[in-house]
């Protein structure tokens, strides 16, 4: 059997405390479009039904990573290259495909216990423009990127490393190395061309809740720089100061989120290198202002 990969991390899920909260930081600083139903609330950055999803939730914590096949042979395809692999999943029900807006979903965890669904056939509703939350110079960017990244928890990077690599089909290694105990691992799968280096990474130390931070992405520079005046005159707290990333080129600040850990708002990715390499610093900035997770 070829192996099968999946191809972008699609959508998330967020536990959350204080909804309101959440609807004042996703629709006035992020700028992203805030549905509320039924006591939860959809995320749109795009055409997509949803790319984020909040639920009341005590842990104000990640619920789940959504990573995409590109269609139901791939779906099949994943099923027998989990169960090679060992790992042990399900077949959602109805009512839970219904609830993600797909076509079909299986559920899992990392090897860190971090929940993961795998799924084709996201809705697109392309009859409802996106409509920002607030005024925005250009537009978030997803396509065959993904909705971003994801930096969380690990259970070892060797082994959250096995497990991304053999059982999902993604690539990646070491791009960034601070000191010798953090050996940051990032780990990519979407198509050739994408400005999306990375889907998921890991190796930062540890952090108490799964998710370190979540990278939006917009196509112009400005909006960064709106989206960093607004946390500040919003009294919202900054993790690091805007700055450059060495590996993926991304400009970038990051910010805290009303669940207590951090969102990176940036512009300006690069796809992967081709070859392996590692970096000891950003190019510039990124300056430490509060403690991390």
């Amino acid at each position: 059997m070829n192996k099968v990969a999946v191809t972008e991390l699609g959508y998330i899920g967020i536990g959350v405390k204080d909804l309101s909260a959440w609807r004042t930081f996703a629709s006035d600083i992020l700028g992203m479009e805030y549905c509320e139903v039924d006591g939860a609330a959809k995320l749109r950055m795009d055409y997509w039904h949803h790319r984020i999803l909040l639920q009341p939730h005590q842990d104000d914590d990640l619920l789940y990573t959504g990573y995409r096949v590109a269609g139901p042979e791939e779906f099949r395809m994943m099923q027998q290259q989990l169960s090679q692999c060992g790992v042990p999943f399900q077949v959602a029900s109805p009512a839970e495909v219904k609830d993600r807006c797909v076509l079909e979903l299986l559920t899992l965890q990392d090897p860190a216990g971090v929940p993961i669904e795998i799924f084709h056939g996201p809705r697109v509703d392309r009859h409802k423009p996106f409509w920002p939350g607030r005024g925005m110079h250009g537009k978030f960017v997803t396509g065959s990127g993904g909705l971003g990244h994801v930096i969380i928890r690990e259970a070892g990077a060797e082994k959250s490393y096995r497990f991304y690599h053999e059982a999902l089909g993604m690539r990646g290694s070491v791009e960034a190395q601070v000191d010798p105990e953090h050996q940051v691992i990032f780990m990519h799968c979407n198509q050739h061309g994408s400005q999306r280096d990375h889907a998921v990474a890991f190796g930062i130390g540890q952090i108490k809740k799964r998710i370190h931070h979540l990278i939006v992405e917009v196509d112009n520079m400005n909006d960064v720089g709106l989206a960093y005046n607004l946390a500040q005159r919003n009294k919202i707290p900054i993790l690091l100061t805007p700055g450059k990333h060495a590996n993926d080129k991304v400009f970038s600040f990051y910010m805290k989120t009303p669940s207590g850990w951090y969102c990176e708002y940036g512009y300006g990715g690069m796809a992967p290198e081709e070859q392996s390499e590692f970096n000891v610093s950003d190019i510039w900035g990124h300056e430490l202002i509060t403690e991390s997770l």
